[in-house]
Formats: C-alpha cells, structure tokens, sequence
C-alpha cells in the first residue's frame, strides 16, 4: 500500500497545489479528490492512465473542480475504459452524479459508479457538517497486510475520527489530517488540537500553506516529505 500526493495546499494555496493523492492498494490505484488542480497536475506528470478508481472527499471545488476534465480526458483522449467512481452512500452518489451532469451530461457514459463496500481494504467515516455546515464529508481508512493509512479530507473536528480509529483492532496507522495554523478556521483542525492524537501513529498535516507552519509544530508537513510527493 502507498499514497502519493499530487498537491498539498488548501483552496487559496495555488503555489501547493490542491490537496489529492493517489492511493496503491491490493495492486489498484485510486485517485483521492480532484480538485482544480489535479486534472492539469495529472496531465503534466503523465499520471492520467494510472487512475483506475475515483475517491472524493466532498463536493468542494478544490476537492472535485477537475472531475470533469478527468472523465473527458480518458474517454476522448485516451480512449480508455471508464473508470469508477466510488462512493459511500446513495445519498453521495446522487450529489455527485448531479454535479457531474451539469458539466457532461450523461456521467454514465464517462465513469461507472460503484458502491465503496464493493471495494475491499477502504472503509469510509462520515464527517458530514464537520468542514461547512450542511455539507457531506468524509474520511477515509485504508487497509492492507497489517497497515492502515488514515485520510481526514477536511475536518474541523478531529475527535470524531480518532473515536471511530480507537474502536478498530491495533494497526501500524499512518495518518494524514488536514491541517491549519489559524485557530480561528473552524472548518479544518488547528494543528494544537491534533497532538494529543500523535501517540501511537504517525502523523502529517496537509492542506495548508507550509510557510506558514509554527516553530513549536511537531507535525511533520507531507509538503516537505518528499518520498510522499507524486
């Protein structure tokens, strides 16, 4: 299992990149978020024919601006198979399916859509109202071979997600949480607020601005972890 991260900013840190990653498990390869960086990102890497499976956190633009693009790119471009869309809950597949429709009419032609239980190893945490209010969320668990890799998406509350780890059997857990300096944003977790969590995993932050990162932070950046970069 390996993630790699395309990008590591937030919505307003172009120079980073949106925060997405591409995931290895059992010998797949799922795309984690496509914000509006991603597709381009993809595109210049030459990336774009390793995306087997689609992944998304929530409807953000800087979670999904790019989607589109993606789908339309291996359909008309590389005149690949479709890939498949994942997803937690009917109700997620209906917002995603409607958002998809403004932009490509018929998402059926472009991506297939596959419930996330369907698919072994990814286990999903609901977060909804946990980033904006009124908005679906979601975490994500990864599981392989004795190994957990732990996704927050954007999270303004990370109890919630360290419960739902507390009750799953021990694993060696790698975990990435979004992250920010400011304890005014609500919508993402203060980095003071994710160190009691740090015994027992590894942690780091992303979704963030890496200059503006605290001396007294202890959480080590994935922008500056170069074996985690794409």
């Amino acid at each position: 299992m390996q993630i790699k991260f395309l990008g590591t900013g937030g919505a307003f840190d172009i120079d980073y990149l949106n925060s997405a990653a591409l995931v290895t498990i059992h010998e797949k390869c799922v795309l984690l978020d496509c914000g509006f960086t991603v597709y381009p990102t993809l595109v210049h890497k030459n990336l774009v024919h390793r995306v087997d499976y689609i992944l998304l956190t929530h409807l953000h633009n800087d979670h999904c601006g790019s989607l589109a693009n993606l789908l339309l790119h291996k359909h008309v471009v590389d005149k690949a198979p479709k890939p498949t869309i994942l997803y937690p809950t009917d109700q997620f597949k209906s917002q995603v399916y409607d958002f998809l429709k403004i932009q490509v009419k018929n998402p059926d032609k472009y991506a297939e859509f596959v419930p996330l239980e369907h698919f072994e190893g990814i286990k999903a945490v609901d977060t909804y109202g946990l980033h904006s209010e009124g908005l679906q969320s979601f975490a994500y668990i990864f599981e392989e071979e004795e190994n957990r890799i732990v996704y927050s998406g954007d999270l303004g509350r990370p109890d919630v997600l360290f419960d739902k780890l507390s009750r799953m059997p021990a694993l060696p857990t790698c975990v990435y949480h979004d992250i920010t300096f400011n304890p005014d944003n609500a919508g993402h977790t203060f980095y003071k607020k994710l160190l009691p969590y740090m015994n027992g995993v590894e942690m780091f932050g992303y979704h963030c601005d890496p200059t503006q990162n605290p001396e007294d932070n202890p959480i080590r950046l994935v922008f500056y972890q170069k074996d985690l970069l794409a």
